[in-house]
């Protein structure tokens, strides 16, 4: 394997009411960057909703879910001999619904889930103004239950990624500080379930700057041989493939010798 692939794994598109350009934006946008891999992973439906479309603005309704993943294999087809186009998945982690989900999605030949958590407490992780008020040991609260729901994630078997471990930074840069053995817990069981996490360049875009997650837990990550992956969460074509060049620096700077792109959701690792 050379040491040149390059990929994104993490891109959404106009389904999602949330995103700009059309699928095929995104796959002519990755072969002009000279991406060897692209990775379509819209926002899962609300599949536990008796609602067709839940949130318009947050994610695709049910009835687009076949269409999507129809596109995304005709787009596989059409532009076989310039770039792998991969069938993917970002999925809300709800733990009273994960069976919904995994039913639904071994019904398709996804190449991999990411799953991410987005909601705490039944609020959005990303809601400004949700940290207003509490005290620290609240604040420690809401971080642990934060890392316990991603601990469930990485224990559900449904997910071969595990998206943004830290974006609960996004518009509150101090979440980062909020003092807590949580982060160690949930790298131990990552590692030990034996998935991925990405490296997302989306938090940029927000109010803490950088990436998720910050380069202290992917030191830890490291320690615990937790295996790592690359995603722009692009909502724009633009964005494709955003920093890989200096993700993939910075890895080999922390230690990391490889990452991982999936194909059928065969892990696949290649040097950094």
């Amino acid at each position: 394997m050379t040491n040149s692939i390059k990929f994104d794994l993490h891109t959404h598109h106009e389904r999602c009411g949330h995103a700009i350009g059309t699928i095929e934006d995104y796959v002519k946008q990755a072969i002009e960057y000279g991406l060897h891999y692209i990775g379509i992973s819209d926002h899962s439906p609300y599949f536990y909703s008796e609602d067709d479309h839940l949130y318009p603005t947050i994610a695709m309704a049910k009835s687009e879910l076949v269409p999507y993943i129809e596109e995304v294999l005709r787009l596989k087809e059409k532009y076989a001999g310039k770039i792998h186009v991969l069938l993917g998945m970002e999925s809300d982690f709800f733990p009273d619904h994960i069976e919904v989900y995994r039913d639904q999605y071994l019904l398709h030949p996804f190449d991999y889930i990411i799953g991410s958590v987005h909601y705490v407490q039944d609020i959005s992780i990303f809601k400004r103004g949700r940290w207003n008020g509490l005290t620290s040991k609240e604040q420690s609260e809401v971080k642990d239950e934060y890392y316990e729901l991603i601990q469930k994630s990485a224990k559900s078997g449904v997910f071969q990624i595990l998206g943004h471990i830290d974006a609960m930074k996004g518009f509150y840069p101090a979440f980062s500080s909020i003092e807590t053995d949580s982060i160690e817990k949930t790298l131990k069981i990552i590692s030990s379930e034996d998935i991925a996490i990405e490296i997302n360049t989306s938090g940029k875009t927000k109010d803490c700057g950088g990436w998720y997650p910050a380069d202290d837990i992917l030191e830890r990550a490291l320690f615990y041989d937790v295996k790592v992956t690359f995603g722009s969460d692009s909502h724009t074509p633009e964005r494709i493939g955003d920093e890989f060049e200096l993700v993939k620096k910075r890895l080999k700077e922390i230690g990391f010798s490889e990452w991982a792109y999936f194909v059928k959701k065969e892990r696949i690792l290649t040097p950094l």
